[in-house]
């Protein structure tokens, strides 16, 4: 079973990886971009470096002047790239630090430079990686107040909007900068709803309504955030979401199907706490047998001050396992699309009614691995783990769940 569902991650993991998504999408017939010539390229998130493949792939490579690709530490193969054409900049996920703002300086100083077209490849993780702060913030106050936010079970919404309050470059501030008149923008979207004024905080769209900053948000950070001024797209700018977790989520879908699964695909993404998630989607799987239920998710944590080894898929995986000990034939995966879990190289953990036994087997606590977010190490020692490596896209996280009974 567990191979099974391994196998239908990885079929949808195929469905959204970014160099063949761009490779569809810029050989469409209608795409400009072909007939345009000469043209420039800016690939930033976590997927940037396969996007940038599938731009490679399918324009012409006397017609790509130059290319700035900005990533996450490690998920860019150097070797890989021509000097002359590609810079390549690798930078902090998920709290931006000093490397963030050189990559934002980097990419001002790229848009700025002539009126070439550039093609735009922007995947989740671009809102940490590419920085550049208002007047009003010094740079440790705002990673503090990131830091916290992610701690505190803030949405990536919420997240986002305090971001481009403080950013010169985001909600669309980069076009201040963009000397360029004919703009095209692919993007993976891993936000909910695909709304591309949130993918990478919207470094080209600014929202149609005033930034949503939480109430929560204590007023030592909220009164330096002074608002945002919209600049203005150019006339010749396009845009096209070409991969996201619905297309990973249907997949799946179709996958399981062939494998002889009923199927239950959720269309909303789960946002809620990771503790409560994992026992709702148990309880489902318990209450419907014989059943696999695909969800998309995007789940929160609380974490304690310092916190193990671990991510939310991680935290999740774990709670449920405690939650199927007592019903034999469950089984759940919870796991990251871009290949890792919060601060780990792990991409998430695929979990059954054995999995506590086996770990405490190992002389390791359940109910003391969550409660220090160090549901990591209980995994690795009960052999619960998955881990991929770098997928080449990035599209939220899939939780797969069902309950054999004979």
């Amino acid at each position: 079973m567990k191979n099974t569902l391994l196998t239908i991650f990885d079929d949808a993991l195929h469905s959204v990886i970014g160099k063949q998504a761009v490779q569809n999408a810029l050989s469409e017939s209608n795409s400009k971009l072909l007939a345009t010539g000469s043209i420039n390229i800016v690939a930033i998130g976590k997927a940037a470096e396969s996007m940038l493949e599938g731009a490679f792939t399918a324009i012409p490579n006397a017609n790509i002047g130059k290319a700035l690709l900005i990533t996450k530490w490690g998920h860019a193969d150097t070797c890989h790239w021509d000097e002359k054409k590609v810079t390549i900049i690798e930078a902090s996920h998920p709290i931006p630090d000093q490397s963030s703002l050189d990559a934002g300086k980097a990419l001002i100083d790229f848009v700025a430079e002539g009126t070439t077209p550039l093609l735009f490849l922007i995947s989740g993780g671009a809102s940490s990686l590419v920085e550049q702060l208002q007047a009003t913030w010094d740079f440790d106050t705002f990673q503090e107040m990131t830091r916290w936010m992610l701690s505190n079970s803030y949405s990536i919404d919420e997240i986002n909007a305090v971001r481009q309050s403080a950013s010169t470059i985001k909600a669309g501030g980069l076009w201040r900068y963009i000397k360029a008149t004919q703009v095209h923008c692919l993007l993976i979207s891993d936000v909910p709803l695909d709304d591309v004024c949130i993918i990478g905080s919207g470094l080209l769209f600014p929202p149609a309504s005033a930034l949503q900053i939480p109430e929560s948000l204590p007023e030592r950070w909220r009164s330096r955030l002074t608002g945002f001024n919209p600049a203005t797209p150019s006339p010749d700018f396009s845009y096209k979401v070409i991969a996201s977790n619905l297309i990973a989520r249907n997949t799946a879908g179709d996958s399981a199907k062939k494998a002889g699964f009923n199927v239950v695909i959720h269309n909303a993404i789960v946002e809620n706490d990771a503790l409560e998630t994992a026992e709702a989607c148990v309880k489902k799987i318990i209450d419907t047998p014989n059943t696999l239920f695909i969800w998309g998710a995007e789940t929160t944590v609380n974490l304690p001050e310092n916190p193990g080894r671990g991510g939310r898929n991680q935290h999740l995986a774990l709670a449920a396992a405690k939650h199927m000990q007592n019903t034999s034939g469950c089984y759940l995966l919870a796991a990251g699309t871009d290949g890792t879990d919060g601060m780990t190289e792990d991409t998430g953990a695929l979990v059954d009614s054995e999995t506590i036994t086996r770990g405490e087997a190992e002389n390791v606590d359940a109910t003391t691995s969550l409660a220090k977010a160090d549901a990591g190490t209980f995994l690795d020692a009960s052999g619960d783990l998955i881990s991929t490596g770098v997928t080449g896209t990035n599209v939220m996280d899939l939780i797969f769940a069902i309950r054999i009974e004979n």
